[in-house]
């Protein structure tokens, strides 16, 4: 017991299942239901807590009529507590309560937010627990005057959709209070703008933005995480949204009926929201074929390191390009922004990239092989948008099986602890080797 608590990375995956398990205690009880429903049984509320905390969105019901409002209060906090991350919320009562951190705690925390130090942790979750309020207000409030002025709701019914959504898109989680997402609010710049911007800097990850903002007038100076995050992200988000505007220009299931800036406000909101949140703006089930490849790719590659988004992350994928160039180029280096790459970091990424890769295959092969009436492109797409937290749905989850539904909960799980994080907190121990064997070069290819 003592070896497992040195290694603070094994708290991780510990601590997600408690919050699961109470998520899943709470979702069960009669209060949690609409009268007209019975209470959830344990798969369903197993389900939608494990999709809460993982913040990915996929339900198994309908969420805004299966629900009562009791229910939606839960799932909204268990959204928030997991995009925050189990052991920095911890952290953060303890930081309260003792205005201190001893080293262990510390490390606990580090291990969640992948800070780069952890000697001024407390004012870093300060600062992170400052930065979520202060977004979520933000988005909160303006959406709810649009709501309020704009759609004739009463000022409590405007503040709680506001709410509710606000706190989805910044943990890029895609539980909506609309049947069909926000589908009827899609051309509507005062509702899509805010929630798109706050799911883009949730997806940031507080190390690359708290770095970002600090030396604004200088990117030269940002670290190579910092560098990858911002601006892989931003050639992600404009590539993404420059390729679904092409292809569902004139698609009448989709955007092909709106007026011009109708279709690149709903496009540029979609893309924000498809590489790692999951509120539907545009019809899912409507796009066309050339679509599902292009969001499973960016639902796959996620966001930033250490935010609420899922994925195999933006700096991973980016840094494998780079290996990818320098083994071309025949350099002996992987070097970014006149930065060498630790050959470490370079294991880590081949090998994050590899297991998601593994994983997202086999899940697909289970979810096919379960059902035998899900075609691959369908299951492909479930499969990855459970991995990568997304909680986009082609709606097949719905129709899914007891079987297929653990399979799914199963994957949100991981994809919200990671396969790394995973694999590190089994592993008993890190050993250093006295000694290295002779070298070899293998034939490749």
């Amino acid at each position: 017991m003592h070896r497992f608590f040195r290694h603070p990375v094994r708290l991780v995956p510990l601590a997600f299942l408690v919050a699961i398990g109470i998520g899943t205690g709470l979702l069960m009880l009669p209060p949690m239901t609409a009268p007209r429903h019975e209470p959830a049984p344990l798969l369903t509320a197993l389900f939608t807590a494990t999709s809460a905390i993982s913040v990915t969105g996929l339900t198994s019901v309908d969420t805004p009529t299966f629900w009562s409002a009791t229910g939606l209060v839960v799932i909204m906090v268990l959204t928030q507590i997991g995009g925050l991350g189990i052991l920095t919320g911890a952290a953060l009562v303890v930081l309260t309560v003792s205005r201190r951190l001893g080293l262990h705690n510390r490390m606990l925390v580090q291990a969640e937010t992948l800070e780069y130090g952890i000697g001024n942790l407390g004012r870093l979750l300060l600062r992170i627990g400052a930065t979520v309020l202060a977004c979520e207000a933000a988005m909160t409030a303006i959406v709810t005057v649009r709501l309020w002025l704009g759609y004739d709701y009463p000022l409590g019914r405007a503040l709680w959709s506001a709410g509710f959504h606000a706190i989805q898109a910044f943990n890029n989680s895609g539980f909506s209070l609309y049947p069909h997402g926000l589908l009827s609010l899609a051309r509507d710049p005062w509702v899509c703008l805010p929630l798109a911007l706050g799911s883009i800097i949730g997806g940031l990850g507080f190390p690359a933005l708290f770095e970002a903002v600090r030396e604004w007038r200088h990117p030269i100076r940002w670290a190579v995480t910092t560098k990858l995050t911002i601006w892989g992200s931003l050639a992600l988000v404009l590539l993404g949204f420059l390729v679904l505007l092409l292809i569902e220009w004139s698609n009448a299931r989709t955007i092909g009926p709106y007026a011009v800036g109708d279709k690149i406000l709903a496009a540029f909101t979609q893309i924000a929201l498809s590489r790692t949140g999951g509120i539907e703006v545009v019809p899912i089930a409507g796009l066309r074929e050339e679509t599902y490849p292009l969001l499973t790719g960016l639902m796959f590659i996620g966001g930033g390191s250490a935010s609420t988004a899922g994925g195999i992350k933006v700096t991973t994928f980016f840094l494998l390009a780079f290996i990818i160039w320098a083994e071309m180029r025949g350099e002996p280096d992987v070097t970014v922004g006149h930065r060498r790459v630790a050959t470490a970091s370079q294991r880590q990424a081949l090998t994050v990239a590899l297991l998601s890769v593994a994983i997202v295959a086999v899940g697909t092969l289970l979810l096919i092989a379960m059902t035998h009436q899900v075609p691959f492109d369908a299951a492909l797409f479930e499969i990855t948008s459970a991995f990568s937290t997304t909680g986009l749905s082609v709606g097949v989850t719905s129709a899914l099986s007891d079987a297929g539904l653990l399979l799914l909960t199963v994957l949100m799980y991981i994809g919200r602890v990671g396969p790394l994080t995973l694999g590190s907190a089994i592993a008993l121990n890190t050993r250093r080797r006295l000694y290295r064997y002779p070298e070899e070069q293998p034939i490749v290819g």
